[in-house]
């Protein structure tokens, strides 16, 4: 079977618990967690499914550990992968700039020749702007453990099912 990396940044710990929880509906042995923070760039080469994990942080900023490794991205191929996307944010308190970051690197990702997979549905959520929003739909899954925590769960095993599907596993 094929492996996926699993590549995120957590501040509060929402992301890693979120990380964990993919992890754990793919089953034993598929998905490698890799926190950011002790990643490089170069670990990206070991896989051709990728999901990026980010929350959105400040004002529609990337976490800090992300924005750290942003640059390093330029030096990585992306071409012939397949990247999902999920982040944690937090809709009504930012409604302006919910879920900006996994729309940065989104960007930055397909730019290096990722291919996005695992969009996601706005219908549910309310908010203003995102630079997540891509043809009418989030880039990737999009978790709000502040405004709509008894969701999580539910959204989480519907997205690891779609991505079954897109990665091939």
């Amino acid at each position: 079977m094929a492996k996926i990396g699993l590549f995120f940044g957590t501040q509060t710990g929402n992301t890693e618990s979120a990380a964990e929880e993919i992890q754990k509906a793919f089953g034993s042995g598929l998905v490698d967690l890799h926190d950011v923070a002790k990643a490089d760039a170069s670990d990206f080469a070991d896989y051709d499914c990728v999901i990026v994990g980010c929350p959105t942080w400040n004002i529609g900023e990337l976490q800090s550990d992300w924005e750290g490794l942003l640059p390093e991205l330029d030096d990585v191929d992306f071409s012939g992968k397949k990247v999902a996307y999920f982040g944690c944010g937090d809709q009504i308190g930012y409604s302006d700039n919910f879920l900006d970051a996994i729309g940065i690197l989104e960007e930055k990702i397909a730019e290096r020749g990722g291919k996005t997979v695992g969009y996601w549905s706005m219908e549910g959520y309310e908010f203003d702007q995102s630079k997540a929003v891509r043809n009418g739909k989030f880039v990737g899954l999009a978790l709000d453990d502040t405004n709509q925590s008894e969701l999580t769960e539910q959204r989480l095993k519907k997205w690891v099912a779609l991505l079954r599907s897109e990665f091939g596993v």
